[in-house]
């Protein structure tokens, strides 16, 4: 979703700011660990992807929009600290460049988006690993899941943002209607497409995946070496 301008007070805007710039400062650092000269590049394109599939909004009411939000997807590849980077940068982009969010918002957007979405998605996904088998079809259960609770999840952040500095005219009622219904079925859309580019992934380099290192130390103990085409070694 992308909050535009003046549709919550100055001192909800304002504190939404102030959660995202601490936010993005641990996600500078932690992204030092994650990243290296094979995982860079795959950052960016990332960033790239979810740019392109933000850009498809679909209306929600009230002058607000849902659309695929493509965090759970990063965190997987390349690390929950590095997506919550790549979501602030294409939230800035989007705002600056095609006033999509708006301004006085871009805390907001990315408090839900990169902040709340990530970490929801990011969390269930590490719990669902955790139990379900180490296998690629385990990864993929776990990162639709995560894909999937992240939408709404970050949907009713939103409405209780809402009810606590909301300054449109629309009842929070209609709100929390329109978010919750819209964003799950949104969330069926997110999981089917993290799902299908996260397995286009592991099916050749797994090794580059963030979220499938103890599938590659299973493999390993297996005795089978990761797939990892000729020219990439």
């Amino acid at each position: 979703m992308h909050v535009p301008d003046g549709f919550l007070d100055a001192p909800t805007s304002a504190a939404t700011a102030a959660v995202a710039a601490a936010g993005v400062a641990l996600a500078l650092r932690g992204a030092r660990r994650e990243l290296d000269e094979r995982t860079a590049p795959l950052a960016g394109l990332s960033a790239a992807f979810v740019f392109a599939v933000q850009m498809v909004n679909f209306p929600v009411g009230a002058g607000t929009s849902g659309h695929l939000m493509g965090g759970v997807l990063a965190a997987v590849l390349v690390g929950p600290w590095t997506a919550a980077l790549c979501l602030t940068v294409v939230l800035v982009v989007q705002a600056l460049l095609f006033a999509d969010g708006g301004l006085t918002a871009i805390g907001t957007n990315v408090t839900l988006l990169g902040l709340v979405a990530i970490g929801v998605g990011w969390g269930a996904f590490r719990l669902l690993a955790a139990v379900l088998p180490t296998t690629r079809g385990g990864v993929l259960a776990a990162a639709g899941v995560g894909a999937f609770l992240s939408v709404p999840v970050a949907a009713l952040a939103f409405t209780g943002l809402f009810a606590l500095g909301g300054v449109a005219d629309v009842a929070l009622g209609t709100v929390a209607a329109a978010m919750g219904g819209v964003h799950a079925l949104i969330g069926l859309g997110e999981a089917a497409i993290t799902v299908v580019v996260l397995g286009a992934v592991l099916a050749v380099r797994p090794d580059l995946v963030h979220g499938a290192r103890a599938l590659r130390r299973a493999t390993l103990l297996a005795g089978r070496p990761p797939s990892v085409p000729a020219g990439a070694r």
